[in-house]
């Protein structure tokens, strides 16, 4: 089910209206949970089955670890958790790549490899794994203890079971996210009322969100489209370009909307959700682009593999090693198919390669020429990497390279380069704003109302054709 389809706007109302109703507050977590379960299983009905195991097996694991007093039973079950998580997730997502990797031909393959290669991709399924494992690691490191504003409490296996499913499916950001960590989660779950709804900040996130959604990555999808293999092999040096621009637009725009929608709509009904996007196209290093870009996976990645693999405390080659692994692993996380690891081993180079460098003064110097450099440094190198999400196939990849360097004579469709700067105009203001405000650029009372005006008629007159959100492959 689509944010932008009228089917989730009806059960966005519908809910709300149970939801608040005074005679059905004690029931609001199993309302929610209800039509969380009506929005996953709208599409593939019957994948709502794994979500409610995957769900049941880390509240079980979870309150084991949460019950037990001894460590060595904690750290027995915590481990248990996680492996069930990663096996989850390896079997439905992996069991293609495994297959491709060992057999040059998968028709070859009959029985019962051949049914397990059938078995659909259960939409949303690294997203809800890791809040899995975010839960069973949260409760084994005894968060309780640090901090008793995010405490996971013990009000027994049937409670505890209830706030798991609800956590793991809670619909807003069940299908891509933001990742939510369950010490964050869980004292949230408490009865909430709808004088409390910030409104501003449901109405800020759900305007921007369905722009850059609706306008901005639906339109562009069209143009985009022609990267696609062989199509690309008709175009000019210079739309190739323009083309992966606007695709590094796009997927800004859909990925950042998303994630905006899901934290207006979670906010609509009293939760918090975290950023997921800090403006990344100004990033001026690799580092800081993923501290700006899919917050919550990145942060993920660092308290839930890089930290445990000994982060940057064992010495530098054991750094890079760590750094480079949890990229590479973190590109696998994205997508069954080598490109995917190929792109976060891509990222990891380029983070290795930059850590020595950080202190030097290409990075440290404030003029305007050196700033500059270094954010288009860091944006034609993301750019080119998103190569690899839209063509998945490698060999696609180099023949969309010597593309760019052999098709310079053809002639260049200004239409395309046109489409592409208008639809990208938005993204790029988007930044500009942000940088403006940074530096205490105060507009005159009425911008912000009008601007959000302005979104809104967009939204309503040159919507793009409603397309799932790219983040929903993953």
């Amino acid at each position: 089910m689509l944010f932008n389809s009228p089917q989730f706007v009806l059960l966005v109302l519908v809910t709300a209206l149970l939801y608040y109703a005074r005679p059905l507050a004690k029931f609001q977590v199993s309302i929610l949970t209800l039509s969380s379960f009506v929005f996953y299983a709208y599409g593939q009905p019957l994948l709502l089955i794994l979500l409610v195991v995957s769900a049941l097996i880390n509240g079980l694991a979870s309150y084991r670890v949460l019950s037990e007093e001894g460590l060595k039973e904690r750290r027995r079950w915590a481990t248990i958790g996680v492996v069930v998580n990663l096996s989850v997730l390896a079997f439905f997502k992996y069991n293609r790549l495994l297959a491709d990797t060992l057999y040059a031909d998968l028709s070859a393959i009959d029985g019962v490899g051949h049914l397990l290669l059938t078995i659909p991709l259960p939409i949303g399924i690294s997203f809800y794994t890791f809040q899995g494992i975010s839960l069973v690691v949260d409760v084994f490191r005894d968060e309780r203890g640090k901090d008793k504003e995010v405490a996971i409490e013990d009000l027994g296996l049937k409670a505890h079971l209830k706030r798991t499913l609800f956590f793991i499916s809670f619909f807003p950001q069940l299908v891509a996210g933001p990742i939510v960590k369950a010490h964050d989660f869980f004292p949230q779950i408490q009865r909430k009322h709808f004088t409390h709804i910030d409104w501003g900040k449901v109405s800020r996130a759900l305007i921007v969100g369905y722009f850059l959604k609706m306008v901005v990555a639906d339109n562009m999808q069209h143009q985009t489209f022609w990267i696609t293999y062989p199509f690309f092999k008709l175009y000019s040096s210079l739309e190739l370009c323009v083309l992966l621009f606007g695709y590094s637009m796009q997927i800004f725009a859909d990925f950042a909307g998303y994630s905006l929608i899901a934290i207006g709509i979670a906010a609509f009904f009293g939760y918090t959700l975290p950023d997921n996007f800090n403006f990344p196209y100004i990033s001026q290093s690799f580092s800081e682009f993923w501290r700006r870009w899919h917050i919550s996976l990145s942060t993920w990645l660092k308290t839930y593999l890089y930290v445990p693999l000994g982060g940057n405390r064992q010495g530098s080659r054991r750094t890079y090693f760590n750094l480079m692994m949890t990229m590479f692993l973190g590109g696998l996380w994205h997508g069954a198919a080598w490109s995917y690891a190929v792109w976060g081993t891509w990222h990891g180079v380029a983070l290795a390669l930059e850590r020595p460098a950080l202190k030097s003064r290409f990075y440290t110097s404030t003029h305007l020429v050196m700033v500059t450099l270094r954010v288009t440094l860091v944006f034609t190198f993301v750019t080119m990497a998103w190569l690899l999400f839209k063509l998945p196939e490698f060999s696609h990849v180099l023949s969309y390279c010597e593309a760019l360097v052999s098709n310079g004579s053809r002639s260049t469709r200004l239409q395309v380069v046109f489409t592409v700067a208008v639809y990208s105009l938005p993204v790029l203001g988007y930044h500009l704003f942000y940088l403006l405000g940074r530096r205490g650029l105060r507009w005159p009372p009425g911008t912000e109302a009008a601007l959000y005006g302005a979104l809104i008629f967009a939204i309503c007159v040159n919507h793009g054709d409603a397309d799932a959100f790219i983040y929903f492959q993953f």
